[in-house]
């Protein structure tokens, strides 16, 4: 696992025409699989379930889930046990991400939608905890207070790295923003990016993350425009203007979370929300083999973005 992962200017008109400077933190990069904020998040969850001598690791996702793909491959390197409870039919067991799940060893346990809004029920859980007593729980998304302590670091790394004024960062489930508001200390402006509608679940969220004394820390801001119509949802407007970026600048971007982030920095910048001059740092969080599962199901077309070609599960 390479860290820290590199800080990488990009250059673009758009901000050049705005006199700001916009670098990305390629976290993206950090592996080939447990890319992104997963392997932030998981890191320490990992350690601590070695620590404490559990057995494995039980966690909670959907069908095309980030989380789930690096949960699998990462305890698979660990040579831990690892369970699944997914949202959605045994049908989708063959899709790219389970089925490389599957792969790496992962058991799937499939649950429908009004047993899957029970993850975070502390009676489902505790009855989930007496079936694996010897297993680690670890939320939808990895984010627990574990992360927010491998989250924390980016901060550290950025400091090394450079000199700037405002983060940037997607938002799902809230365990990125709350590591790095942590992890800040005021020190920056963050702005987190949500990728789903919501009214005040993710603030309380991300507020219900925090150890108390980061509570107070007032130097972050949820951006809730940016969804482009729920969790998942684009437009092929949305997909050109993501993918045109990624052609001239060279980096690539997805349009659940990064191309999210991306939009609405654009739009930013466009509008005059950063003055002349100002540094902005976007962190990249992976999720780069979701794409996999959009081409699978003809949501995108895998010859528009040549650049990531899918390799097979065997």
């Amino acid at each position: 696992m390479s860290a820290p992962s590199i800080l990488q200017p990009i250059n673009h008109p758009t901000f050049a025409k705005h006199n700001v400077q916009v670098m990305i933190k390629r976290d993206d990069k950090l592996d080939n699989i447990i890319s992104g904020n997963k392997w932030r998040k998981l890191k320490y969850n990992l350690q601590d379930i070695k620590a404490t001598g559990k057995k494995g690791i039980i966690t909670f996702g959907g069908c095309f889930s980030n989380h789930i793909h690096a949960t699998a491959f990462a305890c698979y390197q660990q040579k831990l046990p690892a369970i699944a409870i997914i949202r959605g039919e045994a049908s989708n067991q063959n899709n790219y991400t389970l089925a490389w799940a599957k792969h790496w060893g992962m058991k799937l346990i499939f649950v429908d939608r009004k047993t899957y809004r029970l993850r975070d029920d502390e009676i489902y859980l505790q009855h989930l905890q007496q079936q694996y007593p010897d297993y680690a729980i670890v939320p939808e998304g990895g984010s627990n207070t574990l992360a927010l302590t491998g989250v924390a670091e980016v901060i550290d790394e950025l400091n090394q790295q450079a000199t700037f004024d405002t983060l940037m960062t997607p938002v799902g489930s809230g365990g990125t923003l709350a590591g790095l508001i942590v992890g800040d200390k005021e020190q920056h402006k963050l702005l987190g990016v949500s990728v789903l509608k919501q009214e005040t679940y993710l603030e309380n969220q991300i507020r219900n993350l925090l150890p108390e004394h980061a509570k107070a820390y007032s130097n972050w801001v949820l951006l809730n425009e940016y969804h482009c119509g729920g969790y998942a949802k684009f437009s092929q407007d949305d997909t050109n203007k993501i993918r045109e970026f990624s052609i001239d600048t060279g980096i690539d971007f997805e349009p659940v979370y990064s191309g999210k982030m991306l939009l609405a920095l654009l739009n930013l910048v466009e509008t005059g929300y950063f003055p002349a001059q100002h540094r902005i740092v976007l962190l990249h969080t992976g999720g780069l083999q979701g794409l996999a599962g959009m081409f699978e199901r003809g949501i995108l077309n895998a010859d528009e973005w040549p650049s990531l070609p899918v390799p097979p599960v065997r």
